[in-house]
């Protein structure tokens, strides 16, 4: 079952869009960047992404919602040492990578969109086995989704952040290997 989990990509009248120049670029910036996997691939100078750090308009909504609908254990809940009277706080997300929230209070956030260097959505791997049963706790809780590819389902978290679940393992992308 496929479910709405908000509006589509709106593609701007301003001035057509040349999908073969679009696709000539992309293919100009992969033969001249993408390495093929293997030792001609320079390896990463990062050790993994310690933590992706989102904004939460209520805490507990958002506690209930990663921890409880999709099983990601809070581990730490502090002051954010940034802003005073902000709760910073944390969910393990498997494979010692971590989610974490600020909520901001007595700032005039605005509700979640997609800007320019902002998040057009978070991706978590996760095992088939666990990815048939959270799709079914969001149809328990009436979350809206979208399935793409039989591997993932995107949906939106309490604020509206884009989330996807992912079946395939990590360093894998839609059955290829990419790491």
């Amino acid at each position: 079952m496929t479910k709405s989990s908000g509006p589509a990509v709106v593609e701007s009248t301003r001035e057509p869009i040349d999908y073969d120049k679009l696709a000539a670029r992309r293919a100009e910036i992969a033969a001249e960047y993408l390495k093929p996997v293997g030792p001609q691939r320079t390896p990463s100078t990062a050790r993994g992404i310690h933590h992706v750090a989102l904004l939460s308009s209520d805490v507990e909504t958002t506690v209930k919602f990663y921890a409880e609908l999709l099983g990601f254990p809070l581990v730490e809940v502090i002051e954010n040492r940034d802003y005073r009277g902000s709760t910073h706080f944390f969910f393990d997300v498997g494979n010692e990578n971590l989610l974490a929230f600020f909520d901001l209070p007595g700032l005039d956030l605005k509700a979640y969109r997609e800007v320019l260097g902002g998040l057009h959505h978070l991706a978590i791997s996760i095992s088939p086995r666990k990815w048939a049963a959270a799709k079914q706790r969001l149809d328990d809780a009436g979350v809206g989704y979208e399935i793409h590819s039989e591997v993932s389902v995107y949906f939106a978290d309490p604020d509206g952040v884009r989330l996807e679940l992912i079946a395939d393992p990590l360093g894998e992308m839609y059955g290829d290997d990419i790491l």
